[in-house]
């Protein structure tokens, strides 16, 4: 850790942004063209640095709310941006904030383009579908009648 910290003298935090699922918190950092790419991923936090097209230093420093595996935690590097997608420990929980700290940093936002309440999806639909299971049953229930004759129907005569 120190190794990287003293790579990146003179530096200032890139903009990220961050969204949760049930097993995985994506953050993405706003690099451009970002070269050098240095990423600790350690299990209670994560260390970028980078530098850009301009030679601008870019340091970021992140104790994560809860705890991830960090074999099974990834980095990769684009244009514009570098994407780390990090493994909770604890899947199907929800993390209310990315970091530890309840302040949130000035360089740090959520991604509500890739927001989504996925915490009640299962129950929501498993709901919507028993709906559809009892109007199905009630229709069917409500339609019983004699069985039609389709005698009519035989090609033969």
């Amino acid at each position: 850790m120190s190794f990287i910290v003293s790579l990146c003298p003179n530096s200032q935090p890139a903009h990220a942004v961050w969204f949760d699922r049930k097993k995985y918190v994506t953050i993405n950092f706003m690099v451009q063209r970002p070269k050098d790419v240095q990423v600790d991923i350690q299990p209670d936090k994560m260390i970028l640095c980078c530098k850009n097209e301009t030679h601008d230093v870019f340091y970021n420093e992140l104790h994560f709310y809860e705890k991830v595996q960090i074999n099974d935690s990834r980095e990769r590097v684009y244009d514009r941006t570098i994407n780390v997608l990090l493994r909770k420990v604890k899947p199907d929980y929800a993390w209310p904030r990315l970091q530890k700290d309840s302040a949130k940093p000035s360089w740090l936002s959520v991604d509500f383009d890739n927001w989504r309440d996925w915490e009640h999806e299962d129950s929501e639909g498993k709901e919507e579908y028993d709906r559809y299971m009892d109007m199905i049953q009630e229709m069917a229930a409500g339609n019983k009648g004699e069985t039609p004759d389709m005698g009519d129907l035989s090609d033969s005569d």
